[in-house]
């Protein structure tokens, strides 16, 4: 658990250093470093979803792939 948080605080640095960057702005870089990961949350879900479909035809049984 230590690593994981560690990582969400690196994570959440560099997203308001990189939005901080590009707008010079506290304000937005702060807005972009907390809806960011969020955002990023929800689209690994829907990743990993799609990557389930596309090796579930793989996982087959083998006796259902002898036949």
């Amino acid at each position: 658990m230590t690593k994981t948080l560690s990582f969400a605080v690196v994570h959440f640095f560099v997203a308001f250093t990189v939005a901080f960057a590009l707008t010079g702005s506290i304000a937005i870089g702060g807005t972009i470093a907390l809806i960011e990961p969020v955002l990023n949350t929800v689209a690994y879900f829907f990743h990993e979803k799609a990557w389930d479909a596309v090796r579930a035809p793989r996982a087959r049984p083998a006796a259902l792939q002898a036949a």
